[in-house]
């Protein structure tokens, strides 16, 4: 389940939707709103020029801009690029198999090696210039990015890191200050930063290499993904850890309920700062970072962590308590106990695909990340109607920090197969 390919398949008539923050045109060409309900990506104003979302095959959203790459190799960009917002540019075919987009800098595969670029060069058609980092791949793999050669790629210096020789490994994933990875034995390792539980080993502690979820030793995992400061792993059956202050993690969050009874506090301070390291894309500053944020509700670890060793209860989202950190993988039940068979994570939202094509999201939904029309949060699982209402089948999902993407085919095309 776990295995991606460097361009996936993409069935005719299957259609990428995004929503959430948008304000860049990074979703929808032109958009200065943010899109409350899921609408087709659409990455160019000019209809003779516009890509059709079928023809994509990978799809990596960065905070101010999105980066996808059709089934033959064209590079597009969507959203601030080149010190602008509601800039589009595609690359012509040049060999790129894989890409992950970050807000400074953006990583292209290639056939033989690995280029790091950085995205102030990329607002025109061609490649201007030369790439700050390359790595050249001694033997062709179609493992995905972040993975490469005998180590893994990052979108910030020192852009390369060595892996234990020992571990085997078919998929990794990065969240902003620590990483998941699944072996070739369905098991999954953790290390990074610790402070908001999200390396799921029952501490706060940072873990400088990959180590062993020993609460999930033994089970057979097919997926991970990594948000900011939260992780999932699947099997059919979901997983989740870490920082639980927008309801992430579908657990009860006591923000969430506080929030709920006050009138809802939209301000700019995020629009116009962006998550760490992200510059700023307004003239007006501010120094209230997510980071910031985060920082401030780690004092709060020591009323919410469990205490118990291993897995916590199943159904323990019902649990009278509320929880800010939980550092062991919880076991979440989705309604109708629904198999999940995809997964990403945003920065403070979750969402997932079940086998029977529907998509469920919970967590932070400020900018309306989450699909349902509006922008409230949740902390519990809830299904997106606009797929099933319009008798689409959701083949996957990809989520940015504020937005989501999601690739639909119609049922008819489902059936056939």
């Amino acid at each position: 389940m776990a295995k991606e390919s460097l361009n996936e398949h993409v069935d005719p008539g299957s259609l990428w939707f995004g929503f959430g923050f948008g304000s860049f045109g990074q979703i929808v060409s032109g958009e200065t709103q943010q899109v409350y309900a899921p609408v087709p990506v659409q990455f160019s104003p000019v209809a003779k020029e516009r890509t059709r979302p079928s023809e994509i095959g990978k799809l990596s959203p960065a905070w101010s801009h999105t980066a996808a790459l059709t089934v033959d190799g064209h590079l597009l960009l969507a959203g601030f690029l080149g010190g602008c917002p509601q800039q589009c540019t595609q690359f012509p075919s040049n060999g790129c198999q894989d890409l992950l987009a970050a807000e400074k800098y953006m990583l292209l595969k290639f056939k033989d090696c690995v280029e790091c670029w950085n995205t102030d060069s990329l607002h025109s058609a061609r490649l201007h210039g030369n790439p700050v980092w390359k790595m050249d791949l001694p033997v062709y793999t179609e493992k995905a990015l972040p993975l490469a050669a005998d180590g893994y790629v990052m979108p910030k210096p020192p852009f390369f890191k060595q892996l234990p020789c020992e571990i085997r490994v078919q998929k990794l994933v990065l969240g902003l200050e620590h990483a998941l990875l699944l072996s070739a034995d369905w098991e999954v390792f953790t290390w990074g930063s610790g402070r908001h539980g999200q390396l799921g080993h029952g501490g706060l502690e940072n873990v400088l290499e990959p180590q062993v979820v020993e609460a999930l030793r033994g089970l057979s995992m097919g997926d991970v993904a990594a948000g900011s400061w939260h992780s999932v792993s699947i099997s059919g059956d979901l997983y989740i850890w870490g920082w639980n202050e927008s309801g992430q993690l579908g657990l009860p969050s006591k923000k969430l309920v506080e929030d709920s009874l006050h009138v809802p506090r939209i301000t700019q301070k995020e629009l116009l700062q962006g998550p760490p390291g992200s510059p700023s894309k307004i003239a007006e500053k501010t120094t209230d970072t997510e980071e910031e944020n985060a920082e401030r509700c780690t004092d709060q670890k020591t009323s919410s962590l469990k205490e118990s060793p291993g897995l916590s209860p199943k159904n323990c989202a019902h649990a009278s308590e509320f929880i800010s950190i939980q550092a062991f993988p919880a076991l979440l039940d989705l309604p109708q106990e629904s198999e999940v068979v995809k997964v990403s994570c945003g920065s403070r939202h979750t969402a997932v695909v079940t086998r029977e094509g529907h998509l469920y999201t919970w967590g932070w939904g400020a900018y309306g990340q989450l699909g349902h029309g509006d922008t409230n949060s949740l902390d519990q699982p809830r299904l997106v109607e606009c797929f099933s209402q319009k008798e689409l089948c959701v083949k996957n999902v990809v989520c940015g920090l504020w937005n989501t993407f999601v690739l639909g085919s119609p049922k008819a095309i489902e059936l056939q197969h």
